[in-house]
């Protein structure tokens, strides 16, 4: 099951649903789910760190 790495909403399959984003950091990939995506966007786009957001 897929968890979000920021607010740690779990998927209901295996795999995060495509509307999921993911993210390289420091070498480690993150999940984040779709409300995280759509709230943090610019900050993503803007690779600022997520502490950040």
């Amino acid at each position: 099951m897929a968890v979000c790495d920021h607010c740690g909403r779990a998927s209901e399959t295996p795999e995060p649903p495509l509307t999921w984003s993911l993210s390289l950091e420091r070498g480690q990939v993150k999940r984040y789910c779709e409300q995280c995506t759509r709230e943090n966007l610019r900050a993503m786009e803007g690779k600022l760190d997520r502490p950040d957001w």
